[in-house]
């Protein structure tokens, strides 16, 4: 007798996962496992608006393995704040094909002085969890870098307004929250932390800029319970040029495995620094051809389908 043996086909990200959640320190799925997602995240998305559909999407996760995107939404410099309807259209392209892909998609409100559009933001994040809500795919990441201001006087505050806005439609999805001096001093925010369930919160780094301070302070934050998400690194300077830095961004990897942070890489773009996973004038078409990758896209790569 012959006997033919289908291969299963391999679960997706949500359907292994589904609904995350915050224990701890930890992020973990429905079964209380913990997890830890790892990605990339597109560019500024009033400057790099090419990748913000399916393709691109779909390509990731069939030629990079990636489990989770962060669609990076622009809210100053020609941004949300100028275009809301074209930017947040950009946005849901890219939520709707993380849920057709099965991943998890970080929906980021890309701005450094957040809290002074706090209104915008509620009105923003409120609609996405409206429409959104109910999928286990969506995170949220409501300020994406912080410059030098408060965490309790000016930044907690503002977290707690959008978070009760996001609460009003969605009870439980995770939202992540960006800490002081460019997301770095999420020691502060340990001092001081959120009082609500399912609450992250956001750690960046470049590895050819921060290094053993940086992971000394994260520690610090994570020994005193902080559940924290890389939701933005480089293998590069802060400056996203300058060159890669393998072996500094291999150091952050073990840090970040020994800890299970979940990490998305900035970025898939194609502008002409070392930041940039792809070369200029790629398309999304483009994004399973290892002849476009840069150094640090072919680091990326590898390292996700590794994974």
């Amino acid at each position: 007798m012959v006997m033919t043996v289908l291969a299963q086909k391999k679960k997706t990200a949500v359907e292994e996962h589904g609904q995350l959640s915050i224990q701890g320190q930890y992020l973990v799925n429905q079964k209380g496992d913990i997890v830890q997602l790892n990605g990339m995240s597109l560019f500024w998305s009033q400057w790099q608006p090419q990748f913000y559909n399916e393709t691109t999407v779909k390509n990731l996760v069939k030629g990079w393995g990636v489990q989770v995107v962060r669609a990076a939404m622009a809210v100053e410099h020609e941004g949300y704040l100028t275009h809301p309807e074209r930017e947040k259209a950009k946005i849901i392209q890219v939520i709707e094909a993380a849920v057709q892909e099965g991943i998890y998609v970080v929906v980021d409100w890309h701005d450094h002085h957040a809290h002074d559009h706090q209104q915008a933001a509620i009105q923003f994040f409120s609609e996405i969890a409206q429409e959104y809500g109910a999928y286990p795919n969506v995170i949220y990441e409501t300020y994406n870098e912080p410059l030098q201001v408060s965490w309790s006087k000016v930044l907690k505050p503002y977290h707690e307004a959008v978070i009760q806005a996001i609460r009003t439609y969605d009870a439980n999805n995770v939202i992540v929250c960006g800490t002081p001096y460019w997301s770095q001093r999420v020691d502060e925010a340990a001092m001081d932390p959120i009082e609500e369930d399912n609450i992250a919160y956001t750690l960046h780094f470049y590895a050819g800029t921060h290094g053993q301070q940086l992971r000394t302070r994260a520690e610090k934050a994570i020994k005193q319970g902080l559940p924290i998400f890389v939701t933005e690194f480089g293998t590069t300077k802060a400056s996203g040029d300058g060159g890669v830095y393998p072996e500094e961004t291999k150091e952050w990897w073990r840090f970040m495995q020994e800890h299970y942070l979940s990490w998305c890489n900035w970025s898939i773009a194609d502008k002409a620094e070392s930041s940039a996973a792809v070369l200029p004038e790629t398309t999304p078409v483009q994004l399973l051809s290892d002849t476009v990758l840069t150094t640090s896209g072919r680091l990326l790569r590898k390292k996700l389908l590794d994974q």
